[in-house]
């Protein structure tokens, strides 16, 4: 695997692309692309959150994904502490739409080492969660608008995502301005609008801007949601409200809403668990959840045979089968042995 990380701009140390890209092997894709998953920690834009990170790329990497993940653009710019201090100037570093072109520039990043690191650029999910999630339920509903494409100055189609997955994630922000009773959920909540509107009262153009479910069109790729129906801080009706137009606009997806589990879940097991809070044995299942679903849309590239059994094949019909290596060797006397096998049975079975 090579894992490095990448800075997206020559002037910011916080901004960073970090890649956990699979090792090419001639006993598996033997230099094929591979499609890839972005994965967009939360953090309430102040910070992104190292429990929503690595360990979810990783997952996706033992799927068979080259996995990637996004450090974007935030208040405290990776360096901050919490909870939030009570007075909080502007940055503008973290407002709107710095962290949804950060996804941009990692997608353009991918796209230039695609060669490199065999990627499949027209397989890339991206998956993010909480805040994370809000940024990339942005993505998928603006990839083909101007606030990136005349940014950059390139074609729209190279920002284009083929999934995408929201974990408990902020869909709708007019959800989010109710008056929750939690004075800790205001206080966050306030923190994390004066980091991404640079006021804690933005008006409703820019909630009707920021709130993803009402931009959702055809062009929206297929989505994954999961929520639970206990988060006290993002209310699942964000998902369920996403689901609702998704379905309207005939755009494929899936929802996932689990009866317990607080906000913040991640994997919801002891991989990314700071405290037994973080624990769900039912929530926990979503990841595998959305492999599955993931397997409709990033189908890799495997052959029907691999290439030993076509070289003995060869070899048996008069042509000359190059070396193969002591396991490649192993494996065809494995395969000659669950053919006699196989052929043992079906004599038994033609007897009867």
């Amino acid at each position: 695997m090579l894992s490095q990380t990448i800075k997206l701009y020559d002037n910011r140390d916080d901004v960073t692309l970090t890649t956990y890209v699979l090792a090419d092997s001639p006993e598996m894709l033997n230099g094929q692309k591979r499609p890839a998953v972005l994965v967009v920690p939360g953090g309430a834009y102040l910070n992104c959150s190292d429990r929503e990170a690595e360990p979810v790329a990783l997952r996706f990497a033992a799927m068979g994904y080259h996995a990637f993940v996004l450090r974007y653009s935030t208040y405290f710019q990776g360096v901050g502490t919490f909870p939030p201090p009570k007075d909080m100037p502007v940055n503008p570093n973290s407002l709107y739409p710095a962290p949804l072109r950060d996804m941009g520039k990692a997608f353009l990043t991918i796209r230039a080492h695609a060669d490199e690191w065999l990627v499949d650029v027209d397989k890339i999910a991206i998956c993010g969660f909480s805040a994370g999630g809000h940024n990339c339920g942005m993505y998928a509903v603006y990839w083909n608008d101007p606030v990136l494409s005349e940014h950059f100055g390139v074609a729209p189609e190279l920002f284009k995502p083929a999934a995408a997955i929201l974990g408990y994630a902020v869909l709708d922000y007019h959800l989010m301005f109710g008056g929750n009773p939690d004075p800790f959920a205001r206080e966050l909540g306030d923190a994390a609008d004066i980091a991404y509107f640079g006021t804690k009262t933005p008006t409703k153009e820019e909630l009707d801007i920021s709130s993803v479910t009402l931009h959702v069109s055809k062009h929206t790729p297929p989505t994954f949601l999961w929520a639970t129906a206990a988060d006290a801080l993002v209310p699942a009706e964000n998902s369920t409200r996403m689901a609702t137009a998704l379905a309207a606009a005939g755009v494929p997806f899936e929802i996932h809403v689990f009866e317990s589990g607080g906000h913040g879940l991640s994997l919801a097991n002891q991989a990314t668990a700071g405290s037994l809070l973080e624990f769900d044995a039912d929530a926990e299942q979503w990841i595998d959840l959305a492999g599955r679903w993931l397997k409709k849309r990033l189908v890799l590239p495997i052959p029907a045979q691999p290439a030993w059994l076509l070289a003995l094949e060869a070899a048996q019909q008069g042509g000359e089968a190059p070396r193969r290596s002591q396991s490649q060797t192993a494996l065809v006397v494995q395969w000659g042995h669950r053919v006699g096998r196989d052929d043992a049975r079906r004599a038994d079975a033609a007897r009867f």
